[in-house]
C-alpha cells in the first residue's frame, strides 16, 4: 500500500504526490530562464532550477488549499522566492552597485527638477560626473540589481503563509482595493511618460515575455543596448512613481 503524506488538508500517496511534483517542473525550469535572463554570466541556468525544485518541494509539503491560491500560483512563489534567496548567498549584487543605482536614481531627480523634463543620457552622465560611455556600461551592469529592486518592492524575501493569506484577504478590502487601483493609475502614468523606445522594452520584455536577445532582434538594436534601456526604463519609472506618490 502507497504511504500516504499530508499535501495541505488533502491527503495524497506518494504516486499522486510525485505526479503533481513532475506536472510543475517545466513551471520551475520556466521561472528559472526568466531569473536567468537578468542575473550574470557566471550563474549556471541548473544551479538555479535547483533551488527552483527545492522552492517547489516545499511548496508541495505547505500548500493549503483554504487560502483560496491556486496550487500554480502558490508554487510560483516558492519557486521564485528559493531561487532568488540562492543568489542573494551568492551575493552577486554588491553594495557598490546599489549606491550607484540610488546615485543614478538622484541624478535623474535632480535633471528632472531642473530641465523640468526627463533628461538625455549625456545630461545623467553629467549629472553623475562620468563620460556618456561610462554611464551606458554602468546600466549594463546594474541590471543584474532589477530582480533584487523589484523584490524589495513587492516587501521583502519569501512571501511566507501568513504574508500569503493577509495578500489574499486583501482582495476583499475596499481600502486594499482603492490603494491598488490608485498605484496603477500612477505606474501606468509613469510609463506612459517614458521615452517611446524605453516603453518599447518594457512593453516587450515584461508583458511579451520575449528574452533580451529577441527584443533587441525586433528593435535593431544589440542585447546589451536593450538592456541599458530597460534599466534607465526602471530607473526612470521609480523616480517619476516617488514624485507622483509625494504630490497625489
Amino acid at each position: 500500500m502507497a504511504q500516504h503524506v499530508s499535501y495541505g488538508l488533502i491527503a495524497f500517496d506518494e504516486v499522486q504526490r510525485e505526479k503533481v511534483i513532475i506536472e510543475q517542473l517545466p513551471h520551475v525550469r520556466w521561472i528559472a530562464r526568466r531569473i536567468h535572463a537578468r542575473v550574470p554570466p557566471q550563474v549556471l541556468l541548473e544551479d538555479l532550477v535547483h533551488a527552483g525544485i527545492l522552492g517547489l518541494l516545499e511548496a508541495v509539503n505547505k500548500y493549503d488549499p483554504n487560502k483560496n491560491v491556486q496550487l500554480r500560483d502558490y508554487a510560483a512563489f516558492r519557486i521564485r522566492g528559493a531561487i532568488l534567496d540562492s543568489l542573494r548567498e551568492v551575493d552577486w549584487g554588491t553594495r557598490g552597485l546599489r549606491r550607484k543605482a540610488r546615485r543614478i536614481e538622484s541624478a535623474i531627480s535632480e535633471c528632472r527638477a531642473r530641465f523640468g523634463r526627463d533628461p538625455t543620457e549625456p545630461e545623467i552622465a553629467a549629472e553623475v560626473g562620468v563620460t556618456l560611455q561610462f554611464f551606458q556600461h554602468l546600466l549594463g551592469d546594474l541590471h543584474t540589481l532589477d530582480l533584487v529592486s523589484l523584490q524589495e518592492f513587492a516587501g521583502k524575501d519569501r512571501l511566507s503563509d501568513d504574508v500569503l493569506a493577509d495578500r489574499v484577504g486583501e482582495e476583499n478590502d475596499p481600502f486594499c482595493q482603492t490603494l491598488r487601483a490608485e498605484m496603477v493609475v500612477l505606474m501606468v502614468k509613469a510609463v506612459g511618460e517614458l521615452p517611446r523606445q524605453e516603453r518599447q522594452v518594457l512593453a516587450l520584455y515584461h508583458y511579451q515575455e520575449l528574452t533580451m536577445k529577441n527584443v533587441g532582434v525586433l528593435m535593431g538594436i544589440g542585447e546589451s543596448r536593450v538592456s541599458q534601456l530597460h534599466t534607465k526604463a526602471i530607473l526612470r519609472t521609480r523616480v517619476r512613481m516617488h514624485e507622483l506618490l509625494r504630490t497625489s
